[in-house]
């Protein structure tokens, strides 16, 4: 075998190799961009953590009372209030004397004054909010949690961020107080990360029962977000492309465009006192989007926002910033 026999066929192998990588990337590419909107649309589900079944098995050590049940249409619900002995948790304690040291004047432990409801984010459940509905029930607020649909034990399976969902937290609320026979007035409602979206979406709603709102680690925009991410891992070029697939994947999966979620619009026309806050150092949602969420509220409302210094996106609610004294303050000025 000559030489230029020898040269070509190890051209030849070597275009092949080339092609075959070439398409194992493209293969790999799809099959990321493919997983991502899968992801977005149907999240992979947080099982229940070893602490949400010890403040299940003893409620009592943090000063409530947790009664689980579920909506006409199937929603996995647990209703937190207050112990009526007027017990407290190690939080409850810490949460009062923040709140008495800001000057609030606080009923007895125990009393139950309003009733709010908390909406989780993106991959979590409702017992995630059980430490968070201890701090809010020791402020004298009845806590309602629902896990949302395509998290927890929900039985949808597809997840639309408010847009399908902005109903679910009135129904709760509504089927709620006529299971326990409470006045379902007055209520509040606080949103995290996704559950800030169906929150916002929530308040745009016909007749909604809402005295007040917050909002934490949220976004204005969906879209801007899921770009942000994409970007931020592969870069602004192939960040774009993979976002704008896994914007179209999204979309095959549930009928609805990613560009439809924009809360910002429910924002400018809201009517409640709102208050958002957000972590300086957010790499998932950043916190300049949580800002325009803010900038789009109208200035007559009452709104507020709130910096938490150097909180990332998973930490936001366990800095040594007191922010669910601050969240409480919020919801004890405006919810009566």
């Amino acid at each position: 075998m000559d030489h230029d026999h020898l040269e070509t066929v190890s051209f030849r192998l070597i275009r092949r190799v080339f092609y075959f990588l070439i398409l194992l990337v493209l293969l790999a590419a799809a099959g990321l961009t493919w997983w991502t909107g899968r992801e977005i649309a149907s999240p992979t589900r947080r099982p229940l953590q070893d602490y949400h079944l010890e403040f299940l098995a003893d409620p009592a050590a943090h000063g409530v009372v947790v009664e689980k049940y579920t909506l006409k249409d199937g929603t996995p619900c647990l209703m937190c209030v207050p112990e009526s002995s007027g017990k407290l948790g190690v939080r409850g304690v810490t949460v009062r004397k923040q709140l008495e040291e800001r000057g609030l004047l606080l009923a007895p432990a125990g009393k139950v004054i309003g009733t709010l409801v908390l909406v989780h984010g993106r991959k979590g459940r409702k017992e995630d909010y059980l430490l968070i509905a201890e701090r809010l029930c020791a402020a004298g607020f009845r806590c309602l949690l629902a896990d949302m649909p395509a998290h927890g034990d929900h039985p949808a399976g597809l997840a639309y961020y408010g847009v399908r969902e902005a109903d679910l937290p009135a129904r709760l609320l509504s089927e709620s107080a006529e299971k326990f026979h409470f006045d379902p007035q007055p209520v509040g409602l606080l949103g995290i990360s996704m559950g800030g979206s169906v929150a916002m979406h929530a308040t745009g709603q016909p007749q909604a029962p809402w005295k007040a709102l917050c909002i934490i680690s949220s976004f204005d925009a969906f879209d801007a977000v899921v770009d942000f991410q994409a970007s931020r891992l592969a870069g602004s070029f192939f960040g774009g492309l993979w976002a704008a697939g896994a914007g179209w994947v999204y979309e095959a999966q549930t009928g609805q465009s990613i560009h439809a979620i924009q809360p910002h619009e429910y924002a400018a026309r809201l009517q409640i006192p709102t208050l958002i806050a957000h972590g300086t150092k957010d790499h998932v949602v950043p916190m300049a989007s949580g800002k325009r969420l803010f900038e789009a509220l109208p200035e007559t409302i009452g709104k507020k926002w709130v910096e938490i210094p150097e909180a990332d996106h998973d930490n936001v609610l366990i800095t040594d910033f007191p922010i669910y004294a601050t969240v409480a303050e919020w919801m004890l000025i405006h919810v009566k």
